[in-house]
């Protein structure tokens, strides 16, 4: 889709011929992802889109609640990869759509959707964001995370501790099991497809502005990326 109505950029309006922007943002668990998608959103007086992989996990709410936990939900097949691709590649064409609302608590889909309305800027992110070719082939401009390892763990077991419920000894279990092997075969090898790498995660003000800048001049051009991967 061609952006058909002007539309206000940093304080400024472009006109039409404007593609819309995908932008990926990966890393491991606690990296943080979310906070770089909060800044790079900030920049921007447009609408901004983000479009979160972790909305997007099967709906496993045919299976018992031991079933459920123990699924993999760090590898790949736990999410719905084909809905996903479905959604993003709708907003690039101009499509509203109905986002899943994920449970952690319960680990299945709500009834309920969110509607997610098209934007000049779409920004995916999630720890295999990057990992997914066929999600990956949609970006324009790829981000990946990197923080520290015991840092990103901290985050993650008070995250899930606090706000997800789960136990101190559930958390650790999972994360030796399954979030750091892979962590290790599928989020740390997609940083070889990432445009830029951002060491220190969301505070790394120097690595915020230089992304934004970029956008910048990505939205003044029209959305044209200048790969063509």
């Amino acid at each position: 889709m061609m952006w058909t109505k002007a539309v206000p950029v940093f304080g400024e309006f472009y006109e039409a011929n404007m593609k819309p922007i995908v932008v990926g943002i990966a890393g491991g668990t606690g990296s943080g992802k979310s906070t770089i998608a909060d800044r790079i959103a900030s920049a921007f007086s447009t609408d901004v889109v983000l479009m979160d992989m972790d909305s997007y996990y099967a709906d496993y709410k045919d299976l018992s609640a031991k079933e459920r936990r123990a699924i993999n939900f760090d590898h790949p097949d736990a999410f719905d990869i084909d809905l996903f691709v479905e959604h993003i590649f709708a907003l690039k064409e101009g499509v509203t759509i109905e986002k899943p609302v994920y449970s952690f608590a319960e680990s299945c889909r709500e009834e309920r959707t969110n509607r997610v309305d098209p934007a000049p800027i779409i920004i995916v992110e999630g720890i295999l964001v990057l990992a997914v070719k066929r999600i990956r082939e949609l970006m324009d401009a790829r981000i990946y995370v990197a923080t520290d390892d015991d840092v990103r763990f901290i985050r993650r077991l008070q995250r899930d501790v606090q706000e997800r419920g789960r136990t101190l000894e559930s958390v650790i279990s999972q994360y030796q099991a399954t979030v750091r092997p892979m962590h290790l075969a599928f989020v740390e090898p997609s940083k070889r497809y990432a445009d830029v790498v951002i060491p220190r995660g969301g505070n790394n003000d120097v690595a915020v502005r230089m992304v934004v800048s970029d956008l910048k001049l990505r939205v003044q051009a029209g959305g044209e990326s200048d790969h063509g991967r």
